[in-house]
């Protein structure tokens, strides 16, 4: 099985990577233009099933030039400018990300891909119209440029699906945490000052809430999707039902790791930091089939490997 990852030298992208590659009968091929990824997240040079090529998806010439005589069966395309300060400060280079749908919507028509994987995000519901969030029936309320290039991506994947017959399946990706998430992601960065027992930043009062998702739910649950050929042609959220106040987050992350750091609150964000955000699970769960991982265990496992990688 030929597949192609874009955005594979980024969090959930290199953990999908570094899974994939562990079957044998699995031939990936990796793009990253490595404006927010890093060449430490690609698989491990043991296997030799990977490839890796620093370009640009939003440049189709540089496809065409780069993987145009190579053939795929399958599509991850997870390229994106992500986090929600960074999105704010460069609403350009995020819109710029449409032009990365078209092109892999395009290359896969020409290669006659079997189905291509979408990383939406939870960032379409907007401020949540209901609680849980759930794919077929919520409002979408998306305002800022991330979530509307996201929404507007849903909507091209759709028309291609309808006019070129190109199958999908698309990810509503909530808050995802793990080792190789950087560090201007909460979870990790309130992890990263607990180790270094240096206060935790906390934006406004810190009553929003969200859920997070462990990087193994994450990863088990697109590859089953995969390998079952679960959801094609349909929207998944994935994520966790487990809902916690920033606050209380940065409370728990202190207690776990045994930390002397303080809490100490920041002027609110202009925008961009929705109230709430919890979604329906349900697919996610039949997915699975057994128990998501708990927040605890999941902020564990992340303490454990940071430690091992800052000592």
């Amino acid at each position: 099985m030929k597949i192609l990852v874009t955005g594979g030298a980024g969090n959930i992208g290199g953990s999908l990577s570094r899974k994939l590659v562990e079957r044998s009968d699995f031939f990936i091929d990796i793009i990253d233009d490595l404006s927010t990824g890093s060449e430490n997240k690609l698989p491990d040079k043991k296997f030799k099933n990977w490839n890796f090529f620093h370009i640009d998806v939003n440049n189709y010439e540089n496809i065409l030039k780069s993987i145009g005589e190579r053939d795929y069966d399958f599509i991850f395309h997870y390229a994106a400018v992500v986090g929600v300060n960074r999105t704010l400060k460069n609403p350009k280079l995020v819109l710029n990300d449409i032009e990365g749908i078209k092109n892999i919507l395009e290359f896969s028509k020409q290669k006659k891909v079997n189905r291509i994987f979408f990383s939406s995000s939870s960032e379409v519901y907007g401020e949540p119209v209901e609680i849980p969030q759930k794919e077929a029936t919520t409002p979408l309320n998306s305002k800022l440029p991330y979530a509307v290039v996201k929404n507007l991506a849903e909507s091209y994947f759709r028309t291609y699906k309808k006019e070129d017959n190109i199958n999908y399946t698309i990810f509503r990706l909530f808050n995802t945490f793990g080792p190789l998430q950087s560090d201007d992601f909460v979870i990790t960065k309130f992890i990263n000052q607990a180790i270094a027992n240096k206060d935790l930043t906390v934006y406004g009062d810190g009553s929003q809430t969200r859920t997070f998702c462990y990087i193994d739910d994450n990863i088990d649950c697109t590859i089953k999707c995969l390998l079952e050929n679960k959801y094609i042609n349909d929207v998944l959220n994935i994520g966790s039902d487990e809902e916690m106040s920033i606050l209380s987050l940065a409370e728990l992350v202190i207690k776990l790791t045994k930390s002397k750091s303080k809490i100490i609150h920041l002027p609110p964000l202009i925008e961009g930091d929705m109230s709430r955000r919890k979604p329906d699970t349900s697919k996610m769960k039949s997915v699975l089939n057994r128990e998501i991982v708990s927040l605890e265990d999941g902020i564990i496992k992340t303490y454990n490997k940071l430690k091992n990688t800052n000592s």
